[in-house]
């Protein structure tokens, strides 16, 4: 089972309404049950860098199946998955990645956010995930 273009769009345009509450300019990535990108936006005045952060952000959720956050505080010094981020081509492991899941709790994407704070990051990709 995989996200939708409509379920990817309707997140964007939530999340993207959260960023303009929030006055913050975010790059916003949706990807599908397989991690590929579904759909993309970069604010006006976002930041370039944080094009890949919402990506990786994005495919870490999926990759894993919980929030990009979770997986940093297990992959500290000493944690059970520490140095995890160098796998599958470097993933984020602070907040702003959250999976996506259908009504039948099945997982069928993520969203990933950057642009700010992560905890702004991590409201932002709340409000896109809520939106379905």
């Amino acid at each position: 089972m995989n996200i939708t273009l409509e379920q990817a769009e309707k997140m964007i345009a939530a999340a993207k309404a959260k960023a303009i509450e929030m006055d913050v300019k975010m790059n916003i990535c949706i990807v599908d049950a397989g991690a590929n990108i579904l759909a993309f936006v970069r604010m006006n005045g976002a930041w370039l860098g944080s094009a890949d952060i919402s990506l990786k952000k994005a495919k870490t959720a999926r990759f894993f199946d919980m929030n990009s956050g979770v997986i940093g505080s297990l992959s500290q010094p000493g944690g059970s998955l520490y140095n995890i981020e160098h796998s599958n081509g470097g993933l984020i492991s602070f907040p702003g990645g959250i999976p996506v899941k259908n009504a039948e709790g099945e997982v069928i994407g993520a969203i990933g956010v950057s642009g700010s704070s992560v905890e702004n990051d991590h409201t932002v990709a709340e409000a896109g995930a809520a939106a379905i």
